[in-house]
């Protein structure tokens, strides 16, 4: 099952402090299969990240039943390598209907 991983655009920042970045890597390094959707830079422009997570921050999960995960950064990393992410699944936001 893949998993879409929405974060920002700066795909170059590649350091173990970037939120982004650290979601990915953890993604990688677990052999999780994802889709990267890189969204707005402005967060003014970020309708899609609060119509589904409530929050205007990167980075979120977006699972192939449409339903969305979002934590802070750390917490995110932990649960993915923890190998419970697709427990979240079943937990996860799913989208506003309208």
């Amino acid at each position: 099952m893949a998993v879409t991983l929405h974060r920002c655009r700066n795909e170059w920042v590649k350091v173990g402090g970037h939120p982004c970045w650290k979601i990915e890597k953890a993604l990688q390094d677990m052999g999780i299969d994802y889709v990267l959707a890189p969204g707005p830079v402005r967060r003014s422009k970020r309708d899609e990240m609060v119509e589904n997570t409530g929050q205007k921050l990167y980075p979120a999960i977006e699972f192939e039943d449409g339903t969305w995960y979002r934590e802070e950064s750390k917490n995110m990393e932990k649960t993915i390598r923890e190998g419970r992410l697709m427990d979240r699944a079943a937990t996860a936001t799913a989208p506003a209907s309208g």
